[in-house]
């Protein structure tokens, strides 16, 4: 009989060592290079077919900006911008008055819209709840609403009351537009900005309208900048709405409580009338539109990353 039983106690391998580490070496090399043809493949196939959808959505920019420079660019003269329209049938004439007719009626719209969307920014990115939830939701549903409605939602609301046409009718209108866009783009700006310097200002005593201008608004100021005159070129290139407020009229008036013209509204105009002369200014016209719009997406990029690099 005996008292005790022989037990082997088998000590546990060693992770680490190095005919460990070996192993495991060879057991990933043999599964990537099992995979290597399939993950090359893939990656050749995803690549292909980025360039692809790159190359699809440049054919209707790259057709429309080459057919309208070359319609256009034979109508471009400086009477193009001091001239005011001529009557039917009469060579030369400009477009001056809409140029002016444009400035006015969208520097109206985004002395309106800027503000106020900059504020609705601030207050979703600072709340939480119901109704910041709301808002966001209803600011998501205006920035799909075509703007021909927009227009008769303006021209119910002040033309239709006044039995007048003006051109604040259509700032009005364009402040709609531009609105949703603008609160959308600048809360996504101002949520890049870290916490860290939110709870850094709030612990140093700061006043949360002072941590909101002089810490957020700063920080964020690349991408609000950006948002904010990439919905103003939105609202420059807007024609629905214009015809419903503001008419159009080929005078020259700055009185925004009078009918106003627009670029687009001069393009619609002289682009349906059979005279080839017209037909010629209304290409021109939409391509001083066209650079307008570039111009200021290209300034909108330029001073974000400008900004971007000397951030303090």
């Amino acid at each position: 009989m005996t008292d005790a039983t022989d037990v082997t106690v088998r000590e546990p391998p060693d992770l680490l060592s190095p005919e460990a580490v070996a192993r495991r070496r060879r057991i990933v090399r043999r599964a990537s290079r099992s995979t290597l043809r399939r993950r090359r493949l893939v990656g050749t196939t995803t690549r292909l077919a980025c360039y692809l959808a790159l190359v699809v959505a440049l054919i209707p920019l790259v057709a429309l900006v080459s057919y309208t420079i070359e319609r256009g660019v034979n109508g471009l003269s400086v009477d193009l911008f001091t001239q005011l329209p001529v009557p039917f049938g009469v060579p030369g004439g400009g477009v001056k008055e809409a140029i002016i007719g444009t400035l006015i009626i969208v520097g109206l719209a985004a002395v309106v819209a800027i503000p106020l969307g900059l504020s609705v920014a601030l207050f979703l990115v600072d709340r939480r709840g119901k109704l910041a939830a709301t808002i966001r939701f209803v600011a998501d549903v205006m920035s799909g609403i075509p703007s021909i409605a927009i227009g008769v939602f303006a021209y119910a609301l002040f033309v239709v009351p006044s039995h007048h046409y003006a051109g604040i009718s259509g700032s009005f209108a364009l402040a709609v537009l531009m609105l949703p866009i603008i609160v959308r783009a600048d809360e996504v700006a101002m949520r890049t900005v870290p916490e860290d310097l939110w709870d850094a200002a709030l612990a140093l005593g700061a006043r949360p309208s002072r941590v909101a201008r002089s810490v957020v608004v700063r920080t964020a100021l690349p991408g609000l900048v950006t948002g904010n005159l990439l919905a103003v070129a939105r609202a420059i290139g807007e024609t629905a709405p214009l015809l419903f407020t503001a008419l159009g009229s080929s005078l020259l008036v700055t009185n925004p409580f009078q009918p106003m013209d627009a670029m687009p509204l001069r393009i619609l105009s002289d682009g349906t009338q059979a005279e080839p002369h017209l037909q010629t200014v209304a290409w021109a016209t939409a391509l001083v539109l066209l650079a307008f719009i570039l111009v200021l997406s290209i300034v909108a990029r330029a001073f974000a990353s400008y900004a971007t690099r000397h951030a303090r």
